[in-house]
């Protein structure tokens, strides 16, 4: 058994700099560590394992404090995600027009679960409680579009024509 402990994740100085900027933005105001995961996240596309100790130190936090706020909300992603983030709706609407059919379909057409990424890193799949589009359910979302009255074959369209891209 290898007892090495793993080495710590290093930072190269863009990632650094756009943490500190994330820092910068929302460190003095009440409560910040939210809108700085946020911030975080939307420059770099995920958290970096390595930003939790400057993050909780900045903002005078433990590291399991900012640990546990990132592993909490499954918006936060600790890995980069892919070059396209699928997000499959997963609220009452939405299931009410059957998400989990087409849920178990994606799944097995990327060939992978959520929180996951394709071996080609092209996609990432991902749950979301309520896109706002409840009078088209199911709803998807690819990137930035909306998708609605999503059936597996628009699904397979949709994917399709990401790839091709």
């Amino acid at each position: 058994m290898n007892t090495t402990p793993a080495r710590p994740e290093t930072l190269d100085a863009y990632t650094r700099e756009q943490i500190d900027l994330a820092l910068a933005q929302y460190q003095s105001q009440p409560g910040p560590l939210l809108q700085v995961l946020h911030a975080v996240q939307q420059r770099l596309r995920y958290i970096p394992d390595a930003a939790v100790p400057i993050i909780a130190s900045a903002l005078n936090l433990s590291r399991a404090e900012v640990h546990g706020v990132i592993t909490f909300y499954h918006y936060f992603r600790r890995q980069p995600p892919g070059t396209h983030i699928v997000r499959i709706c997963q609220a009452e609407s939405c299931q009410a027009m059957r998400t989990d059919a087409l849920t178990e379909h994606a799944k097995k057409r990327l060939g992978i679960g959520f929180h996951e990424t394709t071996a080609d890193g092209r996609f990432t799949l991902e749950p979301v409680y309520c896109l706002g589009n409840c009078a088209c359910s199911p709803a998807i979302m690819i990137d930035d579009e909306l998708h609605g009255r999503v059936t597996p074959e628009k699904f397979d369209a949709l994917i399709e024509e990401k790839t091709r891209a």
